[in-house]
């Protein structure tokens, strides 16, 4: 299953680019990062059998073994990419919460969107890894 983050607002070359790109590397997964201006953009075309995660910080607070059991879920039903949405400054109108398939929080607090980039490729990383019995998640 390939996953694909979408995300609102250019990383450039910054620390938290180069956070991402430290996960980015280590996936087995496949992985495509689409980057859109703040405003506008045309948002790609969700393919068949896709799934959408919007980052909104209204969504369920998902530990790392429960993430990792939903992308094993969607793997094992057929889906073929999973589509993680990252707003901007504003994050998402109701209609666009609506048509997701998982909102997903990263705690109670407000997130900078970058910095929430650099998250979600690390959870993707290490749900992957989870799922992959690689020791990098240690629980408890």
């Amino acid at each position: 299953m390939r996953l694909h983050i979408i995300a609102r607002g250019k990383i450039g070359r910054s620390a938290e680019a180069e956070l991402v790109q430290r996960y980015v590397k280590r996936m087995q997964w496949p992985l495509v990062i689409t980057e859109l201006p703040d405003r506008g953009g045309t948002v790609p075309a969700a393919p068949p059998a896709s799934r959408t995660v919007i980052l909104d910080e209204t969504g369920g607070q998902y530990g790392s073994q429960e993430l990792a059991r939903m992308l094993d879920h969607w793997r094992n039903d057929g889906v073929r990419e999973t589509r993680f949405m990252i707003g901007a400054a504003d994050g998402f109108d109701a209609s666009e919460r609506a048509d997701a398939d998982v909102l997903l929080a990263f705690g109670k607090a407000t997130w900078p969107h970058l910095l929430a980039r650099a998250m979600l490729a690390e959870q993707l990383y290490r749900a992957t890894s989870i799922l992959a019995g690689h020791p990098y998640h240690r629980e408890g």
